[in-house]
């Protein structure tokens, strides 16, 4: 069900919405209040990716109230939030998208310090920089991680964050890529190099809990390291290398031991010590080896980077 077509707005919200139906309406108001003054109005998405709560509901009222300004995605299950993004972005009209957490950690006041950015400088991508974050240690800890890898894949020097300013051009770049195990954040790296950051303020999340678990961020860093690099498997071949070297000094070690009559009974230890190490090596290096093959096989038989249930508001013309 979808309204009428209507003309291309200045600036697109971009919301990933998962348990979140208490959060939903002031997040639209706040937005709203923010963005009153911008040049060519705005729009905001919402993609419910499988939300279990009441946020679809809550969804659909704020789209009857405000037809031209939000549209409403609901999506057939849980596909991850860079997947919603996915989605959202091929919805998103505006000349600039921005991306927004639907928890209220990132204040829609901010939203024009990322514009700001992007109007005054040659950047493409422009990230909300946190002053302080307000997640929990482990999840700082996760993000933490996932920047150690992004740094080391993209040799940038920016700190990744879910709220983040995308130029139109640099979005159609990336919307060629529709298979799944999606990282948003290479895929624009891969687009440009016009990327910078900008401080903004973080606030402690208002109600319910976040969709990431330490499984999901584990995963996330995964989807980094086997769709945009080839470092676990150079990393299987210098451990390879380095355990052999490792044979090998030990071994010689042992046959100069034994003609200086230094070796009485052969010991278990450096058995069962050697069976140990080269065996939980090769099983490291089957796993490794193993996740690019099973994600290579979901690609090829088309796993859907998302199915869409319902779709509210206006038609895009484009």
């Amino acid at each position: 069900m979808s309204t009428e077509a209507s003309a291309r707005p200045g600036v697109s919200i971009v919301v990933p919405v998962y348990r979140s139906q208490d959060t939903l309406r002031s997040l639209f108001d706040r937005l709203a209040k923010a963005l009153s003054g911008r040049p060519g109005g705005f729009e905001v998405v919402f993609v419910d990716d499988g939300s279990p709560d009441g946020s679809w509901r809550v969804l659909e009222d704020l789209q009857r109230a405000h037809p031209e300004q939000v549209v409403a995605v609901r999506l057939a299950r849980n596909f991850g939030q860079h997947n919603a993004l996915m989605c959202g972005f091929r919805e998103a009209r505006g000349a600039i998208v921005v991306t927004v957490d639907d928890d209220l950690q990132n204040p829609p006041e901010e939203v024009p310090k990322l514009l700001q950015a992007l109007d005054t400088s040659d950047l493409d991508v422009a990230y909300g920089r946190y002053e302080t974050k307000k997640h929990r240690p482990w999840r700082n800890g996760g993000s933490w991680l996932i920047n150690v890898f992004y740094r080391r894949v993209f040799r940038s020097d920016v700190t990744l964050s879910g709220f983040r300013a995308v130029r139109r051009e640099t979005i159609q770049n990336i919307l060629s890529y529709d298979l799944n195990y999606t990282f948003v954040d290479g895929l624009l790296a891969w687009s440009t190099q016009r990327i910078g950051e900008v401080d903004v303020a973080h606030e402690a999340r208002r109600s319910g809990r976040s969709g990431y678990t330490l499984r999901r961020l584990l995963t996330l860093a995964f989807n980094l390291f086997t769709n945009f690099s080839l470092l676990p498997l150079q990393f299987v071949t210098v451990m390879g290398l380095a355990l052999a070297g490792m044979g090998f000094a030990v071994g010689l070690w042992y046959l100069v031991a034994f003609f200086r009559h230094k070796i009485g009974i052969p010991g278990y230890a450096s058995i069962i010590t050697a069976i140990l190490i080269l065996g939980g090596a090769q099983l490291v290096a089957l796993g490794i080896i193993g996740e690019y093959l099973g994600r290579l096989h979901l690609n090829v038989n088309r796993k859907p980077q998302y199915a869409v249930r319902t779709r509210l508001g206006p038609v895009r013309t484009d």
